[in-house]
């Protein structure tokens, strides 16, 4: 690739641990230099942090970034990429879709959560705190130049993270399947991906130290990035983004709590889609109709998430993860109008959506 001086872009608990400490190790022994860590990363980024990485990446004097870390740190690199590489100001040059004109300066990443899949798509989330939404930016130019799965990295993962970490990366699989622009090949990754899930999402979570379950989980959640990259989301990830942006909810316990009941709500259009998921969860559900297979399959996804509850103690509920009550119809009218909702198998109204933010809560 060509790189001489990298910056690290990284989550601080990974410059605590150590971790970044090898990996520049590593790449200066092959003749790299690393000339700056950026750490500096909330849960949900922020853009006036992508704005402090890319001044460091300017003063640093770096020809490409690596990243390491889960969804923030990577979306927090992919963002600050499109400036540094390109120039101009981030949210009015480059928020929306198709808006970044050339390929930019080389991203690796290296996820150490097995969930949003960021190190191989095209999109980055990043809260515009001013407005308290999450502005997207997606363009092919973003997906990353290399990506790098070991799993070794994600076995410090805690339980709670592994968890929602985990039901983002189902959440992504399920709705790429059931989105208007689904097709053969998004499907096929996405259903392997839903398998893998339902084989080692609750193993990871219970037993932390089994890497061939957290291996797997980096492998899913890695095959259903590249799904929905290609066939998008819809309502689930439209209220998670809501409620990211208006209540800081952390992205992956939103997608845990609305996942079942953005389920619901598209039954009527995808029950077929819904009953050939329960399959690949493991369900029997031969001599069943569709909608009865397909009731199975968001019962399952229930139970899931109960099991994780009791197993690390993930919230359930809205009102269980900091949301207050005054807050579900500036979440309900943010969710009707996020992007993710023209991807949507039903259509999206502001009363579908404001029903199920309330169940939610």
């Amino acid at each position: 690739m060509g790189l001489d001086k990298v910056l690290l872009v990284a989550d601080p608990f990974l410059v605590q641990n150590g971790v970044t400490g090898k990996i520049q190790k590593g790449l200066e022994s092959a003749g790299c230099k690393v000339v700056g860590t950026f750490s500096e990363i909330p849960p949900n980024s922020e853009v006036k942090v992508v704005k402090a990485c890319i001044e460091l990446a300017k003063k640093a004097g770096a020809d490409g970034i690596v990243a390491i870390g889960g969804g923030s740190a990577i979306d927090t690199a992919k963002a600050a990429n499109i400036v540094f590489s390109l120039g101009g100001d981030l949210v009015e040059d480059y928020s929306g879709t198709q808006t970044i004109p050339r390929n930019l300066k080389p991203l690796i990443v290296i996820p150490t959560t097995a969930g949003t899949g960021s190190e191989v798509t095209s999109a980055a989330v990043i809260l515009d705190e001013s407005s308290q939404t999450k502005l997207s930016f997606t363009d092919p130019h973003l997906r990353p130049a290399l990506a790098l799965l070991d799993p070794e990295l994600t076995l410090s993962l805690p339980p709670k993270v592994t968890a929602m970490t985990g039901m983002d990366a189902l959440n992504h699989a399920i709705e790429a399947i059931t989105s208007v622009q689904a097709n053969p090949m998004s499907e096929a990754l996405a259903m392997e991906a839903i398998e893998l899930i339902s084989k080692n999402l609750l193993k990871a979570v219970e037993h932390g130290d089994d890497l061939e379950a957290r291996s797997n989980m980096l492998i899913a959640a890695n095959m259903a990035g590249i799904a929905f990259d290609h066939s998008m989301v819809g309502i689930v990830h439209a209220m998670s983004h809501a409620s990211g942006g208006v209540a800081h909810v952390p992205h992956g316990l939103a997608n845990s709590i609305f996942l079942p009941l953005g389920m619901e709500y598209n039954l009527s259009t995808s029950a077929a889609h819904y009953a050939a998921i329960a399959r690949h969860l493991g369900l029997e559900t031969k001599g069943l109709s569709e909608e009865a297979a397909a009731q199975m399959a968001i019962q399952y996804v229930r139970d899931l998430r109960h099991s994780m509850k009791q197993a690390c103690g993930l919230p359930e509920r809205l009102r269980d993860a900091g949301v207050k009550e005054e807050q579900l119809e500036t979440i309900s009218e943010v969710a009707a109008e996020d992007g993710a909702v023209f991807y949507n198998p039903r259509e999206v109204t502001l009363e579908g959506v404001s029903e199920k933010v309330r169940e939610a809560f």
